[in-house]
């Protein structure tokens, strides 16, 4: 107990402390002193997302965007490519695990993989064109989005699904995987599959748009609309990712937007803390962690709204 307050009290004091800190970095001239405690700030910052990811149950990649963009003075568009990165690397080292256990099925993941793929181009494209203080807004409304999904989605972890439709029974969506817990095979199938498709399209633009991981949309989509198992969405959800987010990533790394300073100590800040927050999981309460994630997410979503619609007011 004592110790999961005090990991909260860490998490809260991180949360807070970072802004008090705040100044511009005018350019990324590698001589410059202020780049490097910034760097070095995100290394330790992304290092405790990846602990409070771990725990909360919530993508890294969703949170990296909002809270780095609202907390540290680097230009958008780097940060947006890095969270694509971000996002891609944990799901390529989830991917083959997932796979092993039958919980990430490639059926399942390719069509849809394609359609929210193709509009994460679009969405790359149109992200690096809009003027940034439109985007901020956009990204702010988004992620206050976000964090009212998270707190009021419920997942069902075995949906009902009477009978499969036509679409999903043509990609042979539809499969089996292992219940460690009970020790038996699970058939399942899904529905809804156009609906389904359709709701990907968005998923895949809003990733490629604004750089976040989309696991927080994959899995609804896929558990509630398409009526997948919630092991098997989770699994699956990774696997899109691992497509979704190179198609966005090449678009962003062809514009100069991805910059391995930035790049590379959020992937290594956060993979350690993933790490870390496996171990703590036992001794902290997820749920609590959770509402805290959630919260910081719709206040630094408020804080991206009304700081630039102050900025264009002057």
């Amino acid at each position: 107990m004592k110790k999961s307050r005090l990991l909260i009290l860490l998490i809260l004091i991180v949360i807070i402390s970072i802004p008090l800190f705040s100044f511009d970095v005018k350019d990324l001239n590698p001589h410059n002193q202020n780049l490097w405690f910034w760097i070095i700030s995100l290394f330790g910052f992304c290092f405790v997302l990846g602990i409070l990811a771990v725990l909360a149950g919530v993508g890294g990649g969703v949170l990296f965007v909002p809270l780095v963009s609202s907390f540290f003075p680097f230009h958008l568009d780097y940060i947006r490519g890095a969270g694509l990165l971000v996002a891609l690397a944990g799901a390529i080292a989830a991917g083959p695990g997932l796979l092993k256990r039958h919980y990430a099925h490639i059926r399942l993941a390719l069509p849809v993989a394609l359609v929210s793929s193709s509009f994460s181009i679009i969405g790359a494209i149109v992200g690096l064109l809009l003027p940034t203080t439109i985007i901020r807004i956009a990204l702010g409304a988004l992620i206050v989005g976000v964090a009212i999904l998270l707190a009021v989605c419920r997942d069902v972890e075995m949906p009902q699904v009477k009978e499969q439709d036509s679409f999903g029974a043509i990609f042979h969506m539809f499969g089996t995987y292992h219940e460690e817990s009970t020790h038996e095979w699970v058939s399942w199938k899904t529905h809804r599959t156009l609906p389904g498709l359709i709701l990907f399209s968005f998923v895949g633009l809003i990733a490629g748009m604004f750089g976040l991981g989309a696991g927080w949309a994959n899995v609804p989509v896929l558990n509630l609309v398409m009526g997948a198992p919630l092991k098997v969405a989770v699994g699956t959800s990774k696997f899109i990712l691992s497509i979704t987010d190179t198609t966005a990533a090449w678009i962003y790394i062809n514009s100069g937007a991805v910059l391995p300073i930035i790049a590379v100590p959020s992937i290594i800040g956060l993979m350690l803390g993933s790490l870390i927050g496996v171990r703590l999981l036992t001794y902290a309460k997820p749920r609590v962690i959770r509402y805290i994630v959630i919260l910081t997410l719709f206040f630094a979503g408020l804080r991206s709204i009304f700081k630039e619609i102050v900025e264009l007011s002057f």
